[in-house]
């Protein structure tokens, strides 16, 4: 049950996953020229960091204000930071298997709320589905304005927006439930379920809700790629805009496929070979890649850890020890 989570092992996880993380940056660092991709890292100021830093934070503000809208929807009595604690707080558990991070979310939300499981469970279907249905077609705009495109750019973003349309039209999810029962002819509690989850996600499909929720996370998940292409630039390398966005998204979207908690190596693997098609050298490819990731990835892991504690223990005080 959520209620039952245990924080401690899921913080090992995160440390274990961010070991492999450093390992494999030394293997690539001492693999390709060392002292080249030191020296790209050293010309970075701390104010150029802090700019990276400042546009994930624009990511994660948008999106939680999204899960806010989503929980106002739901007619969940939520302020804006009570919100953005449970949003932010969720980020320490990204390195475990699972999501636990939604589902803790949610947990926290049960508690400061009284509401049902039931209930709130479908916050974070829908916070799923407005996440690839924002990339997928921020991804098709850069496979339009970018020259050359991304090979398999066009069907990963269609396939995204599919799905995303798919998860949050309740009488088209029913249809799709329903069809697959039928081809499967199994498992009819799990298939039930389904079919009630695909109702509950009525209130999220109004466009008063749709529309500003979807250009949260449009905003959002473009910030990180315009950080990609302020990154590139300052190294001293040419590439437009669109092109790192494009990157960046589909980087991200493949590390997500993966299955790996935060994409590990599948999103890096990505962004190193279309940053090498774009034909940016290795030399700085490699930084910026380690980069990306650690003001992106790695930093959302340490504000959660930080959001974590605060989000706990005002949870734990219930209904009577709100913040709103």
């Amino acid at each position: 049950m959520i209620s039952a989570m245990q924080p401690a092992s899921p913080y090992r996880s995160t440390l274990i996953v961010l070991a492999i993380f450093v390992a494999c940056g030394v293997l690539a660092f001492f693999t390709a020229s060392g002292e080249d991709i030191w020296h790209q890292i050293t010309l970075l100021s701390f104010a150029q960091i802090g700019i990276l830093l400042a546009l994930s934070l624009v990511n994660y503000s948008f999106r939680a204000t999204r899960w806010f809208l989503y929980g106002r929807a739901l007619g969940l009595d939520l302020g804006l930071w009570q919100v953005m604690r449970h949003y932010l707080g969720g980020f320490a558990l990204t390195m475990t298997p699972g999501r636990l991070g939604e589902l803790v979310r949610i947990r926290w939300i049960n508690r400061e709320t009284g509401a049902s499981v039931e209930r709130t469970a479908p916050l974070a279907l829908v916070d799923r589905a407005a996440d690839l249905a924002s990339s997928g077609l921020l991804l098709a705009a850069a496979m339009l304005i970018m020259a050359g495109g991304i090979s398999g750019g066009i069907p990963v973003a269609i396939f995204a927006i599919i799905v995303a349309i798919v998860a949050t039209r309740p009488t088209l999810f029913r249809w799709c439930v329903t069809r697959l029962y039928k081809i499967i002819g199994r498992k009819p509690r799990l298939f039930a379920r389904a079919r009630r989850a695909a109702q509950s996600l009525k209130p999220f499909s109004q466009p008063k809700v749709a529309i500003p929720a979807f250009a949260l996370g449009f905003i959002g998940w473009f910030a990180e790629g315009y950080a990609l292409y302020l990154l590139l630039t300052w190294m001293g390398a040419e590439i437009s805009v669109w092109a790192c966005v494009g990157i960046f998204v589909f980087s991200m979207m493949t590390g997500g496929a993966t299955g790996l908690p935060g994409g590990i190596g599948g999103a890096e693997a990505a962004m190193l070979a279309l940053l090498s098609i774009q034909g940016i050298p290795l030399e700085i490819a490699i930084p910026a890649t380690a980069i990306i990731r650690i003001t992106t990835l790695w930093f959302a892991v340490g504000l959660g850890v930080l959001f974590f504690p605060l989000a706990e223990a005002a949870s734990s005080r219930g209904r009577h020890g709100l913040e709103n």
